[in-house]
């Protein structure tokens, strides 16, 4: 049940006796990471999000970045850095603060990078891009945080609750003997997947029929490929990254001594929040509170009825806007 996507050009950086935060240390775990155009100059950073490898997360290479030295590295949990699908014994819990050690050792140490021009992150992504900016401000010099934010509110955490007891509670994920034989608990993933798809778009998509521009002539259509997409998955790593998503809280960084909009305040690296106006669970509206507090802060709203997918390169239309958007926040570094 591991991981089998395209590995085209993807390396991997081994970290010894590495420590999480929940206090589990393993004698080794990788970090999987891609890089593009590694003669440029400029430095990018793009972790991976929520069921994101590397080989299928936007990157922004043909556009706004297509002069930067772009790594995508693939966060702890996804399947292709360490995961609870290929490391044994790893921690029940993972953290944004894990994966961000982990990188800026990969790019400090492995890659020799002092500092990145960039980071740029989407969904789970964006979350960890606006760790990075509280944990290593001498290192980032601009954030740009797609469909994100620097809490997972209530509302997120609850609708994932649902595609979370849509797996967790499927006769083949609870059956010892399938699991013993490391069978996918197939009908479980994709209940999970069919959960997780009326919330990938706004409800305007929906009543638009766009799904039908990607060639899904009914609804059932459209969550039946939703839920197959996740038969190559790993249960445990879903979960897992799931988890982490839920618990995310950048005031953790202040080791709960200063309150999110403390921790927003001291934040010095340039950061540019591009929330969806449509997007069901980062809103725009948390994103304008957030910049509120920044020092160095942006907000440009994507204007799409694409939903959380609008940030994700799922439309062309985002794409052209969104690299106009950027472009113009780091012409100005």
């Amino acid at each position: 049940m591991a991981a089998s996507s395209d590995t085209t050009g993807i390396q991997y950086f081994e970290l010894k006796n590495f420590t999480f935060q929940n206090g589990a240390t393993l004698p080794s775990i990788r970090i999987a990471f891609r890089e593009f155009n590694p003669t440029a100059q400029k430095t990018a950073l793009v972790p991976t999000c929520f069921r994101g490898r590397i080989n299928q997360t936007f990157n922004f290479t043909t556009g706004v970045l297509q002069n930067y030295r772009v790594i995508v590295v693939a966060l702890l949990g996804n399947g292709e850095s360490a995961s609870p699908s290929n490391t044994p014994d790893f921690p029940d819990t993972l953290d944004y603060r894990d994966c961000v050690r982990a990188q800026h050792t990969l790019v400090t140490e492995h890659l020799r990078i002092p500092s990145l021009d960039v980071v740029v992150g989407f969904s789970m992504g964006g979350q960890c891009s606006y760790h990075w900016t509280a944990m290593y401000p001498d290192v980032v010099r601009n954030a740009v945080i797609i469909c994100s934010s620097a809490r997972t509110s209530l509302h997120n955490y609850q609708f994932l609750e649902g595609p979370k007891a849509a797996l967790i509670n499927s006769v083949d994920y609870n059956d010892k003997e399938l699991r013993a034989q490391n069978i996918a608990p197939v009908r479980g993933l994709r209940a999970f997947g069919r959960a997780y798809s009326a919330w990938l778009a706004s409800a305007e998509w929906f009543e638009e029929r766009l799904f039908e521009k990607w060639g899904f002539k009914t609804l059932d259509h459209w969550a039946d490929a939703g839920a197959k997409s996740y038969d190559d998955w790993h249960p445990e790593d879903l979960l897992i990254m799931l988890g982490m998503w839920q618990r995310s809280d950048l005031s953790v960084i202040g080791d709960g001594k200063m309150s999110l909009e403390d921790v927003l305040g001291g934040l010095t690296p340039r950061i540019l929040l591009m929330p969806c106006l449509t997007d069901q669970y980062f809103t725009w509206k948390a994103s304008k509170k957030e910049v509120e507090y920044l020092k160095s802060g942006q907000i440009a709203i994507i204007p799409s009825v694409w939903g959380h997918m609008g940030g994700g390169g799922a439309n062309q239309e985002d794409i052209e806007w969104m690299d106009r958007e950027i472009a113009g926040f780091l012409s100005k570094s």
